[in-house]
């Protein structure tokens, strides 16, 4: 009975104590391994993230140039399109301008529905295709 009595009082408290204090990282662990995807460098994204995203354009303009060619039609210079397309001053065009400009309608609709103040419908378009162009 005494045995019973100094492990129930003794020897459970400090073996909870020693797994909480040896456990404390190992929750903030869980999911982050060499592979994890919260792994990188902010600072490398940056510096890579404009040549990862001309690579997959270039991959998508030559698929498109495939089927192109596939279909009988003749193919875009592959270099010419990905230049342009990774240009592009969005701005500029007419059809993503009307859409904008139908979202923020909508948006002040619901504003307006909810007793706010309605925004700027020009001003609103310009930010967001600013936006878009940064």
């Amino acid at each position: 009975m005494l045995v019973l009595i100094v492990v129930v009082v003794i020897a459970l408290p400090l073996a909870g104590a020693i797994f909480a204090i040896g456990s404390k990282g190992a929750y903030k662990g869980i999911g982050g391994g060499p592979l994890s995807i919260d792994r990188e460098d902010p600072g490398k994204a940056d510096e890579g993230g404009s040549a990862v995203a001309r690579d997959e354009v270039r991959q998508m303009v030559e698929a498109a140039n495939f089927r192109k060619e596939r279909r009988g039609e003749d193919p875009v210079d592959v270099d010419a399109e990905v230049e342009r397309l990774m240009n592009a001053v969005h701005s500029e065009d007419p059809e993503l301008r009307e859409e904008i400009r139908q979202v923020v309608i909508a948006n002040n609709e619901r504003r307006v529905r909810r007793g706010e103040e309605p925004l700027d419908v020009d001003e609103e378009i310009s930010r967001r295709l600013r936006a878009i162009d940064s």
